[in-house]
């Protein structure tokens, strides 16, 4: 085990390194666009941009990846990417940025694929579970010392955007100099929405919700802090504690949904967040502390959702399609990220920063309601024949790609797939 832990060590440092550059690039571009006045709708079109070009990443990158090289790949992506970031501190205009995004997010899948299928060609099935976790860890890292940097320095000067870019071009060092040898060619993952809906309604549905929900708050946070009349340092808190307190609530969120039927872990789970948001809504808190500790709930129950969707999705697919499940719903995850920006942004623009949290109310309302009526339709199965849930991050500078769903890859303990209609479609 600490042999296999220690081969991805350097890796692993690079990968600190990419994701600090994603959470401040993420909070930063917001927050200096919000200071130049521009439109919530266009802040709102670079989480779109972002999305879309980190979904069309995850279905063209393998084939950039398998006819250059794992190496020479990684080096360019990383390398526009760094670009990009010291550019955009530079030339300060809307139009620049959402397109430039677009880029960034579809690098950014190219170089999480890369990395994601180096880690899974080093583990082993004893390291397998303590790799994807200490991946995992390291990415919650990232991203929340990326965004505390924020505080740090003047969001009008172009020294942010040059962190960034070191970031980035520190985060490249480690693959490019390595020995070892690249990993096997990467696969492409297949979106096949009819399967998956026939395999779990309420997942493929689900997590298309939560993707427009947490697409929305991902990209528009920020932007919500300021005009709710918060610092930028409180902003940075309001953002990094909604992502630890996510992390903290998976494991018991996880672990009852092993218990019960976590259609209803789901609806709850939506409800709480729905109720959170609405209050944001009506109440308007003027207190930054009655606001974050709101936010933080909100947090705290919504990025509980998207893995207790996939672990429902897998009780009813056999071992050998864990990977294709898995990996079709975080592209419909990524669909939904698209989505939510596009919406929130015109609904803040037309009423109030605050209505950002009635797009996402809305959508785990819908959540809520779907969960309660399939549970209706499908009976459950019982908890000795389900899956494992695993924890999995659901920001939008956090996205995991197909290549990740091979790390955790879980042994079925499932008796052979029934052929009775009522039992895998019902």
């Amino acid at each position: 085990m600490r042999r296999n832990l220690l081969s991805v060590a350097a890796l692993l440092f690079g990968t600190l390194f990419l994701f600090m550059g994603n959470g401040l690039q993420g909070i930063l571009l917001p927050v200096r666009g919000n200071l130049e006045g521009y439109a919530t709708t266009t802040l709102g079109l670079l989480g779109t941009s972002w999305a879309a070009g980190f979904v069309v990443g995850c279905l063209v990158a393998p084939k950039l990846v398998r006819r250059v090289g794992h190496v020479r790949a990684f080096s360019g992506f990383i390398s526009i990417i760094a670009i990009i970031a010291l550019v955009s501190g530079i030339i300060i205009d809307p139009i620049w940025w959402i397109a430039l995004r677009a880029v960034t997010g579809f690098s950014t899948a190219g170089t999480s694929m890369i990395i994601e299928s180096w880690l899974n060609e080093r583990a082993t099935n004893e390291s397998r579970g303590a790799i994807f976790s200490l991946y995992i860890g390291i990415t919650l890292l990232g991203v929340v010392g990326g965004q505390m940097m924020i505080p740090l320095e003047d969001v009008r000067t172009p020294l942010l955007f040059m962190v960034c870019g070191i970031f980035y071009c520190i985060a490249m060092l480690p693959t490019t100099l390595s020995t070892a040898a690249s990993p096997q060619p990467l696969k492409a993952v297949k979106l096949d929405l009819p399967a998956l809906y026939r395999n779990s309604p309420v997942s493929c549905l689900g997590i298309l919700m939560v993707g427009i929900a947490n697409g929305a708050y991902g990209t528009l946070g920020a932007v919500f802090g300021a005009g709710a009349g918060l610092s930028d340092a409180s902003i940075a808190i309001m953002m990094s504690a909604t992502i630890f307190a996510g992390a903290l609530m998976q494991l018991p969120a996880g672990r009852l949904s092993d218990r019960i039927d976590r259609r209803y872990v789901l609806a709850v789970m939506s409800a709480i967040a729905a109720v959170a948001g609405l209050l944001i809504v009506v109440l308007h808190p003027s207190s930054p502390a009655l606001l974050i500790g709101l936010v933080i709930l909100y947090g705290a129950v919504a990025n509980t959702l998207y893995p207790i969707a996939v672990a429902h999705a897998n009780d009813f697919a056999s071992a050998e399609d864990f990977v294709k499940v898995s990996g079709g719903l975080l592209l419909l995850y990524g669909i939904g990220t698209v989505i939510g920006p596009t919406i929130g942004g015109p609904v803040m623009a037309m009423t109030s920063p605050h209505a950002l949290f009635l797009v996402t109310a809305l959508s785990h309302v819908f959540i809520t309601a779907y969960a309660i009526i399939r549970s209706r339709i499908r009976a459950a199965l019982p908890a000795s024949e389900r899956d494992t849930y695993t924890t999995m991050p659901t920001g939008t500078s956090q996205m995991l790609t197909p290549e990740s769903m091979s790390l955790v890859e879980p042994m079925s303990n499932k008796p052979p797939e029934s052929d009775d209609p009522a039992v895998k479609y019902g």
